[in-house]
């Protein structure tokens, strides 16, 4: 049971069994799981040498110590002691300085070659998060460590082992080939190919997905996942083939791979799968940003995949309804080629969707004004012009509401003046009571008030 006094068994922790880290349980943790290697654990400690001289404490400091276990972020001993602990469970841990601080030590109160103890409580751990945004919602716990320091990297083709679960329910059990970054054509969620751009060959891990990173509101029903459901899955790496970097090919090797990414985006495109269309789209830009090196012929043909790339971009953002980016890559595609007639329109369409009916009909205008044959210009000229003239009215309502208001507020103001004038002369002067009465030269008080040597006072 946890919390119950153990007995008193050491036990040797050290990969050769060679005593360098021996444990011994001072109090039970609780159930029978751990942390695991990339986990986020929380702990208090006490360290003392040998001889009881104690030269670190958390519970002194009066706040837990995290780490990430397994990373190299602490002495060794820790790194292979915690990850043997339970929840709650308080060690004892005796470190020989070779798991430790080595021969140096750490100065000055450290010495070289030094046998450490730290009494040890682990509280709590967590997976280690994988979101870019750190927001909890890619969570990875790994089971096997892989080999290496290789990573996938985007349309590298991975071959994976995957088993994924709803609320404990098994929905997908499969192996599967695919190019990352194109998994959702293989009901792969986007978090789970974020996840596997960590990943090292042979790693196996579990990845906790939050909606956002799965298959988000909708679910995917046709596989058994409901509408914003969080997905676990039970991963493994069996092998993957990099896709080649972009400083690794040549001009000409750049400019075959934009083709190939332009094809592939276009199909994308037709299939009304827009984020697909954008990532492939992405890529030509990435490859085709400088064409050092190429002919005068092949220079031609970059630089026009790399304008069909900005307006494609254009428009897959006008079909994800991001109009500040379709924008940006309207713009981008017109300091290319400022004579461009489907970068104008687009931009258009972008500014009108956004409220800027001005700034689309000037677009729109200048469309027409290089094509004056273009029909559907013309057609949204005509809705900026319902547009602007539809903000306007709406603008006289309301900006005359507010004028007419001044004016009351205006008049009210003038009215007050008039009575506090009319009040005055009238004689209520409050404090000042018998102002009507005479002073010996026959004037009243109220004519010493508003005439002290001849300035109006009042």
């Amino acid at each position: 049971m946890g919390g119950e006094e153990p007995d008193k068994i050491k036990i040797d922790l050290s990969p050769n069994q060679d005593g360098g880290i021996i444990k011994e349980i001072i109090k039970l943790g609780e159930g029978d799981e751990g942390p695991l290697q990339g986990d986020r654990v929380s702990v208090h400690y006490v360290g003392t040498l040998e001889d009881g001289t104690k030269f670190d404490s958390s519970r002194d400091r009066g706040e837990r110590f995290d780490f990430t276990l397994g990373k190299g972020e602490v002495i060794k001993a820790w790194d292979l002691g915690v990850a043997s602990m339970k929840k709650e469970e308080i060690s004892r841990l005796t470190c020989k300085s070779e798991y430790a601080y080595g021969e140096r030590g750490s100065p000055p109160k450290i010495p070289p070659n030094a046998t450490l103890v730290f009494e040890v409580e682990l509280f709590e751990w967590h997976g280690e998060d994988l979101s870019s945004k750190k927001d909890g919602g890619i969570i990875r716990r790994n089971i096997v460590a892989g080999e290496g320091y290789l990573t996938p990297n985007d349309g590298a083709i991975v071959d994976v082992c995957v088993i994924g679960r709803v609320n404990g329910t098994v929905f997908d059990d499969r192996d599967a080939k695919f190019p990352l970054g194109e998994g959702t054509e293989h009901n792969i969620p986007e978090g789970l190919e974020r996840a596997l751009e960590r990943f090292k060959k042979g790693e196996k891990s579990t990845i906790k997905l939050s909606p956002k990173y799965a298959f988000g509101s909708a679910g995917n029903v046709a596989i058994g996942v409901p509408p914003g459901a969080s997905l676990e899955y039970e991963v493994e790496l069996r092998n993957f083939e990099k896709a080649k970097e972009s400083w690794e090919m040549d001009q000409e090797e750049k400019v075959d791979q934009a083709k190939g990414c332009k094809d592939r985006g276009t199909t994308f495109f037709k299939q009304e799968k827009y984020r697909l269309a954008v990532k492939q789209y992405k890529k030509i830009i990435d490859l085709l940003q400088y064409d050092n090196g190429l002919d005068d012929e092949k220079k031609a043909e970059s630089h026009m995949l790399l304008l069909a790339g900005y307006l494609n971009l254009a428009m897959a953002y006008l079909k994800l309804n991001d109009n500040p980016r379709a924008r940006e890559h309207s713009t981008k595609a017109l300091e290319m080629d400022n004579k461009n007639v489907k970068a104008y329109f687009r931009r258009g369409q972008a500014n009108l969707n956004m409220g800027e009916a001005e700034l689309a009909q000037m677009d729109f205008q200048v469309c027409l004004d290089i094509d004056q044959t273009n029909k559907a210009a013309k057609q949204q000229l005509q809705r900026c012009a319902a547009q602007i003239k539809a903000d306007k009215v709406k603008e006289k309502k309301i900006y005359g509401g507010m004028f007419d208001k001044f004016a009351r507020q205006d008049k009210d103001r003038e009215a007050a003046e008039a009575n506090r004038w009319k009040d005055v002369m009238a004689g209520d002067l409050g404090e000042w009571g018998n102002a009507e009465e005479k002073n010996d030269s026959g004037k009243s008080e109220l004519s010493k008030l508003v005439n002290i040597d001849g300035v109006q006072m009042l």
